[in-house]
């Protein structure tokens, strides 16, 4: 039982809790209000070369967007669990607000 444990903890304090960030389209020009637009979760098999399937991770209609791949501490007990047989990666789509500008309505003048 020790043996394991000492394997579980190596295992945990060898695989890192990591993220990645890539920003799609004109996203780090765009000012306004970051928001959360969509997550998801994807899973791979034997060691994380095979996807189970693909995720469909909703994304913004005009496409500026930031894309957050995280392989977080929860990701990190699933692949210790399955002996890194099953990985898992949480991804999360962050989108910004841009605030709307209202028109200046000019009134005429009649003479």
């Amino acid at each position: 039982m020790k043996k394991l444990t000492l394997v579980i903890i190596m295992f945990g304090l060898i695989t890192s809790c990591m993220t990645t960030k890539t920003s799609v389209g004109e996203y780090r020009e765009i000012q306004g209000e970051e928001y959360n637009y969509a997550k998801g979760k994807q899973l791979w098999i034997l060691w994380g070369i095979i996807p189970i399937g693909r995720t469909n991770v909703n994304t913004p209609k005009d496409g500026n967007c930031e894309v957050i791949t995280k392989f977080r501490f929860s990701d990190v007990l699933i692949t210790c669990i399955t002996f890194g047989f099953v990985k898992s990666y949480s991804i999360k789509i962050k989108a910004k607000r841009v605030p709307q500008i209202q028109p200046v309505q000019t009134e005429t003048i009649k003479q």
